[in-house]
């Protein structure tokens, strides 16, 4: 399945914001992966950033990812960077972006 999210870096913190992304651990890819991801590409318009993963099952891949220790770690850093969070949630696993179009 693909899904599209929206979260929104804050404004003074976009350079820090891309250099995290700059080093995201191995292990966290690794766990992301094993979590059922396939890929995930994150665009940044201004402070808005928009994320498009695909996976087996996204709401599989939240629930697997909670708690693990180097997500937990990871989200940690993001929370200080970002006004609008990525949702781990049950409620989360229904967040992603409603298709629109897409090209026959």
């Amino acid at each position: 399945m693909r899904v599209a999210l929206h979260t929104k870096v804050r404004a003074d913190r976009i350079d820090r914001y891309e250099a995290a992304h700059r080093e995201v651990p191995v292990e966290l890819t690794d766990a992301i992966r094993a979590a059922g991801a396939t890929s995930w590409t994150i665009w940044r318009s201004g402070t808005d950033l928009f994320h498009v993963l695909d996976c087996e099952d996204y709401g599989r891949l939240l629930a697997e990812l909670k708690e693990v220790p180097v997500n937990v770690a990871w989200q940690a850093r993001m929370v200080e960077l970002l006004d609008v969070v990525h949702d781990y949630s049950d409620e989360g696993a229904e967040a992603g972006l409603p298709v629109v179009w897409e090209l026959p």
